[in-house]
């Protein structure tokens, strides 16, 4: 299946691992480090940290003991033993007693079995730690269909997209069939990545292989249709449901919801009630965000309160950044803060990252500095929160704050991934960064930007001197182009008139950008769809689906 990056670009990093390795260095030389017979002290240690997974377990900790005293009376260890054992350790704080059964499999020569490595794999993946998952998938002799899903779930409960669509394409190159567990991982990937063209080709898949009645599976189309941009095919897949479940329902909420149809959202969410199906948790998130996205503060307010009056739910710190966002975006900045004070929940990073995000939108400098004080406490490296205080500055033109907060990230040695937009041209992928000139277009894509530039400043909409508005992909890297504006001439370059062009980008569009596209799409007489980090924007004529409200 076709989906490459029409450029090279480094691969996105992936998750630290507790067991710190050398580039590229064999897995099994590393465990085989690891000394056995277990000492029932040592064990003690690795688990008691955390006794609610004793309990979650079904008694792990006589089952650990027990396996102990087998290594002391030398009982023979084989691969059933091992099976039984290492899927208790599939949580990240036993990741460390899992390496140990690693090492007594690779001692005993049980890493061959394609069972054991299986579970083993299985359980590096659930500890989070991929980067060993991958080098002991690398390293087995033998994969089934149930190593290629392990991988390829691994990495999508990670949110490693790209990296899913890498491991599918090779499962694909070695001639095995996918079932609907590997189908259903590369469809969240493609939702996540906004990559179409994958996803319509894996629909193609799902009929041949006569899985098109699986609900998994169709409710992850709704999901994948919506989330790259075609609303009208979600629509048209989530009609046609047989039955329509809690996921169906929060799938097509939320795609909605993301396009900033929020009074669609609301009807959906109605109807999901009258037909009997009660919301939980991750459909509130769903509505409340496209209240949000909408303006529709008071009908978002209401289904906070029903949450717990009316349906028994308490809300979760990802309900309470909703609802910070909610006032936030309507400036009423005090009452978000009073609802921070008031959670019943602990704080977590995106609660006042919410409220940050507020203080920009409306320019107010002291309550997004207590905001940041709070948030840096809880997520010290999150670059994202430093990049909007240094916006907030810039938006009041306080130069001295901006430099206060750059030189804190030196100090911090904190690095930010810089921005990129892509966009999807006959199944190939187009990668562009802020100012990028690697392109084999490039030059007629900034004729093209300079001829658009005048006609957008006829239309009084050329860029503000002074205004660093949103330009996150500037902070630290240099002023440029920004990456979706390059993503768009080479769909105006390389696209029929009339065409709907739809760019993917990773970070949130700014201010310049959004009055550009919207003038461009009146220039061009064309629809002109962007994905930022939290949304769409659909702009026609002139007008954009977000009513400059995002």
């Amino acid at each position: 299946m076709e989906h490459s990056l029409k450029r090279s670009s480094k691969p996105i990093p992936l998750h630290s691992s507790p067991l710190s390795l050398p580039p590229n260095a064999p897995l099994r030389r590393h465990t085989q480090r690891l000394h056995f017979p277990f000492r029932p002290q040592i064990v003690r240690r690795l688990i008691a940290p955390n006794p609610s997974g004793y309990a979650s377990n079904s008694r792990m900790f006589d089952a650990v003991v027990l396996f102990c005293k087998m290594r002391e009376l030398g009982v023979a260890v084989n691969s059933v033993t091992v099976l039984g054992l290492v899927p208790v350790c599939g949580v990240p704080n036993y990741l460390g007693l899992g390496m140990c059964l690693h090492g007594l499999c690779v001692k005993f020569g049980l890493d061959v079995d394609l069972s054991v490595g299986n579970c083993l794999l299985t359980m590096y993946v659930k500890c989070g730690s991929v980067l060993c998952g991958r080098r002991l998938f690398d390293e087995m002799p033998e994969k089934g269909l149930i190593t290629w899903n392990a991988m390829i779930s691994g990495y999508a409960q990670n949110g490693l997209a790209t990296h899913v669509l890498d491991v599918y394409r090779k499962m694909e190159l070695c001639g095995v069939c996918p079932d609907p567990v590997t189908l259903v991982g590369v469809l969240s990937s493609c939702a996540h990545l906004g990559a179409h063209s994958v996803g319509r080709k894996v629909e193609q898949i799902i009929e041949s292989l006569g899985f098109g009645s699986n609900p998994f599976l169709n409710n992850a189309l709704v999901n994948m249709y919506a989330r790259c941009g075609n609303l009208v095919k979600a629509q048209a897949l989530f009609d046609g449901l047989p039955v329509k479940s809690l996921v169906s329902w929060t799938a097509i909420i939320g795609g909605y919801g993301m396009h900033g149809q929020g009074e669609i959202a609301v009807e959906l969410f109605s109807e999901m009630i009258r037909s009997g199906i009660k919301p939980d948790g991750a459909a509130f998130v769903s509505i409340l965000s496209a209240c949000s996205h909408a303006g529709l503060t008071n009908k978002g307010m209401d289904y906070f309160a029903a949450m717990e009056r009316k349906y028994g739910l308490l809300p979760g710190p990802e309900h309470y950044s909703c609802i910070v966002d909610l006032l936030g975006r309507a400036g009423r900045l005090n009452e978000a803060l009073e609802l921070i004070g008031s959670m019943q929940v602990e704080h977590d990073g995106a609660v006042w990252g919410a409220l940050l995000g507020a203080c920009k939108i409306h320019r107010n400098v002291e309550l997004a500095e207590l905001a940041f004080e709070r948030v840096i406490e809880l997520e010290p490296t999150n670059i994202g929160y430093y990049v909007l205080l240094s916006n907030v500055y810039s938006e009041v033109e306080n130069l001295e704050g901006v430099s206060r907060v750059r030189v804190m990230m030196r100090e911090r040695k904190l690095k930010k991934v810089p921005g990129y937009s892509y966009v999807e041209f006959k199944g190939t992928v187009h990668l562009f960064l802020v100012g990028d000139k690697s392109h084999p277009q490039t030059e007629e894509m900034y004729r093209m930007l300079d001829a658009l530039e005048n006609l957008v400043k006829e239309l009084g909409g050329g860029s503000k001197k002074n205004d660093f508005e949103g330009r996150n992909e500037d902070f630290l890297v240099g002023m440029g182009i920004h990456s979706e504006k390059l993503a768009i001439a080479f769909g105006l370059l390389n696209t029929d008139p009339g065409t709907e062009i739809i760019v993917i980008k990773n970070l949130r569009v700014c201010g310049d950008c959004h009055l550009f596209m919207k003038l461009v799409s009146k220039i061009v007489d064309r629809q002109l769809v962007v994905r930022d980090a939290t949304r769409f924007h659909h702009f026609r004529s002139g007008v954009c689906s977000c009513k400059d409200y995002w």
